[in-house]
């Protein structure tokens, strides 16, 4: 299959989990279709607005450190092909694939819905996780800067924040970040896979490149924003080789913590992984998956409670030295992810609508 320029998936890669009807090409219809229109352009991206009546979702997994999360956003147009989110779009009857990329949702009220959240009466705080499912920077944020929103938001209440990304788009923050941050209010992660751009372009389309990351750590850092460098995913034969140099890249701009994430092959991820690998890389597709399968126990994916998060065997235990060895050598840590939650202050606490 051919890939798509400027997309991650290659195909639409329709799921039956959840009823979503398989959608068959008739091949005679295509052949009129292109004989009138010429050929098929590429799929453009669309933005739904979604109005949900809750923004802040929460976990019991032992395998994540942090119970709630934000997600201003459905779908991510970077077009990460490893995304282990891209299943969430089955939920909708939509595809996993090209239609995560191209068909996205924003929620425009997700700071009126928080500050809704932060003043129950019951609402106790701790660190909000964005950036877990989809970027909270991904193109679409430039216009809705519904990221930034929920950013005042809690810096106004001095309520504390984890960011994941991999796009520089953060910087445009960082007005806000460096308020939150001598506050304990904020921790930014920015995610690398790779130092090669050609690469990067396959593997993320749509996301800043690993030299704009790298750059837009050193400014966090310079800034004094707790920032961390996360090599995640970390593909075997594809983007390890790059680990030492990434920590080396990160080191030089002045990072001081790293952490590292095995790829997750979930749901309708893998057959898109495997389809972007015959695609991309056939010369290496097999040795990929079968290493992969070596860490999962023998399967694509291993979901399993306190299992799905930490590969196994062989090779799982060479990466962990790699990465020890490195950021040893460099002096770097793990990311801490202390943040305060003391001074949270409901909204109009103090003010005349506390008295009612």
């Amino acid at each position: 299959m051919e890939p798509v320029k400027g997309r991650g998936a290659v195909s639409a890669a329709d799921s039956t989990r959840f009823n979503l009807p398989a959608r068959e090409a008739d091949g005679d219809w295509l052949d009129s279709v292109a004989d009138i229109d010429g050929a098929p352009r590429h799929p453009a991206t669309t933005v739904t607005d979604e109005h949900p009546r809750t923004i802040l979702s929460f976990n019991r997994s032992p395998d994540i450190p942090f119970d709630r999360s934000i997600n201003a956003y459905r779908g991510c147009e970077h077009g990460c092909i490893y995304c282990f989110a891209r299943p969430t779009h089955a939920y909708h009857d939509l595809s996993p694939g090209l239609d995560f990329e191209t068909k996205l949702f924003a929620k425009p009220d997700a700071a009126r819905l928080l500050r809704e959240t932060f003043a129950k009466r019951g609402y106790r705080p701790a660190p909000i996780a964005m950036g877990t499912n989809t970027d909270p920077y991904q193109p679409i944020e430039g216009r809705y800067r519904i990221t930034r929103s929920i950013l005042e938001l809690c810096l106004e209440v001095r309520h504390p924040v984890t960011i994941t990304t991999k796009s520089d788009r953060v910087l445009r923050d960082l007005d806000l970040l460096s308020e939150m941050a001598p506050l304990g209010l904020v921790e930014v992660g920015v995610s690398v896979t790779s130092l090669d751009s050609g690469l990067s372009r396959l593997l993320e389309p749509r996301a800043a490149s690993p030299a704009k990351r790298i750059a837009a750590l050193g400014r966090l850092v310079e800034a004094g924003v707790p920032a961390h460098v996360s090599i995640a995913p970390v593909i075997p034969a594809v983007t390890d080789h790059f680990m030492e140099a990434i920590l080396a890249a990160a080191a030089k701009e002045g990072v001081r913590r790293a952490m590292w994430i095995m790829i997750r092959l979930p749901h309708e991820v893998a057959p898109l992984f495997r389809e972007w690998l015959e695609a991309h890389f056939p010369d290496r597709a097999g040795k990929v998956m079968a290493t992969i399968r070596d860490l999962r126990g023998g399967r694509d994916n291993d979901p399993r409670f306190f299992d799905r998060m930490r590969p196994s065997g062989v090779w799982a235990d060479l990466f962990r030295k790699r990465f020890r060895l490195a950021a040893g050598r460099l002096g770097m840590r793990s990311p801490t992810m202390k943040l305060d939650c003391s001074a949270f202050r409901p909204p109009g606490a103090g003010g005349q609508l506390s008295l009612l």
